[in-house]
């Protein structure tokens, strides 16, 4: 273990000063604000902010800290010594302190005792899973760091393949997730009506997003009041609603020894033609003692828990297909995700015909969060285009219903 400088004055503040009391998830002010888009120099400030975190963990002092990623938090690629990990920086006013162990507690919990691969957790040099490092002119902002996971997300080009794979990896954790006897410390958002629709949408309103003028507020309008009925319908019973990963875009998939596709959010700038009202129709539903079937998954990480948190099943499906629900394959796409989620647990006739519910629910809050993220890359790509697919959608969908 190496020996490090001691933390500066503001570092030691943020790691051993007065006792963070967080409030509960859903009252977490500013939750709509993501404040790594407010500009005024904060991705430098958060820059300073790794490096300074680096103190924290056996790091050597010539380490390089380079940014992968902005999103919902800023995702640092560390280089040290011939060894490789990612640093993940979160943004205010998401997510506690306990919301952040709660889901460092899971994807643990998956990796030890369901097999599902996901980052193993790097602590700190004090043991800590989460550190907290001053920002300057802003709150402390809560780190963790996690071991590096070679592999490339699945190829653009072959996206059909992987969501057979994909369902079943889904339903693996779903079945870990009924079962699972969570810590009672345990806390994570929903992703329900409210967290979508209410008062203080999680990721802003849908009004808000980009090109929503009038015409698109009353075909949009029209589709949030259809949500609300078949959600309603639809229910929560805990066959149907549990904890979910709640963002299993392939994105968020690494598979070994892959030619990387590129993100397959970039061909999501057109709102082309899906097929919404369609059944995926799914394999036949084996004999339950074949369920533990894990053809096609190894090999393949699971990535990025952040999002994680209560919501329906079958919103993690809604999720695979973020801005590409628009691609002529989705339906296949669909189908083969159900066909290979029904080799681990059953899902119902019932459930999937209303599978575009759930995808359409998805594409109403991507239109918020893109509205909400304007210094995301892939939020400035599509922009008014990506609300524009969704009207074109949402007509199809209601149209179907």
């Amino acid at each position: 273990m190496e020996v490090h400088d001691l933390p500066d004055a503001e570092d030691a503040l943020a790691h051993a000063g007065p006792a963070r009391h967080d409030p509960p998830d859903d009252t977490l002010p500013g939750r709509d604000l993501h404040d790594l888009s407010a500009g005024g120099g904060v991705l430098g400030r958060v820059e300073r902010v790794a490096r300074r975190a680096l103190r924290r963990y056996d790091v050597g002092p010539d380490a390089e800290v380079t940014l992968i990623n902005v999103s919902e938090n800023a995702t640092f690629l560390v280089a040290d010594a011939g060894r490789r990990l990612i640093l993940r920086v979160h943004r205010l006013g998401y997510h506690s302190r306990q919301a952040i162990a709660s889901e460092l507690d899971w994807l643990t919990a998956l990796r030890e005792e369901a097999g599902v691969p996901t980052p193993r957790v790097v602590p700190a040099l004090d043991g800590s899973r989460v550190v907290g490092v001053a920002d300057p002119g802003a709150a402390p902002r809560d780190c963790v760091m996690f071991a590096h996971v070679p592999g490339a997300e699945p190829a653009e080009h072959r996206l059909g393949e992987h969501f057979g794979p994909l369902g079943a990896i889904t339903a693996r954790m779903h079945l870990h997730a009924r079962r699972w006897r969570r810590p009672a410390s345990f806390t994570r958002f929903h992703w329900d009506e409210d967290a979508a629709f209410g008062p203080r949408p999680r990721w802003g309103r849908w009004q808000d997003g980009a090109g929503v003028g009038r015409e698109e507020h009353a075909v949009l309008g029209r589709l949030e009041a259809a949500l609300r009925d078949r959600l309603a319908r639809f229910g929560k019973g805990p066959e149907r609603y549990g904890l979910i990963h709640a963002d299993l875009r392939l994105a968020n998939l690494l598979v070994g020894g892959a030619a990387s596709g590129g993100r397959a959010a970039t061909a999501a700038r057109s709102g082309g033609a899906g097929h919404p009202g369609e059944s995926a129709a799914g394999a036949a539903v084996p004999s339950p003692g074949a369920r533990r079937v894990d053809r096609g998954t190894a090999g393949v990480t699971v990535i990025d828990f952040d999002d994680c948190g209560f919501g329906w099943y079958l919103y993690d499906l809604g999720a695979a297909l973020s801005f590409i629900e628009h691609h002529p394959g989705v339906p296949e796409m669909a189908e083969s995700w159900a066909g290979g989620y029904r080799t681990v647990l059953d899902l119902p006739r019932e459930d999937e015909r209303e599978i575009w519910t759930f995808i359409m629910l998805r594409r109403l809050l991507l239109v918020a969060w893109i509205g909400s993220h304007p210094a995301v890359d892939i939020a400035r790509e599509l922009g008014a285009g990506y609300t524009e697919g969704t009207c074109a959608l949402a007509e199809r969908y209601l149209a179907s219903i």
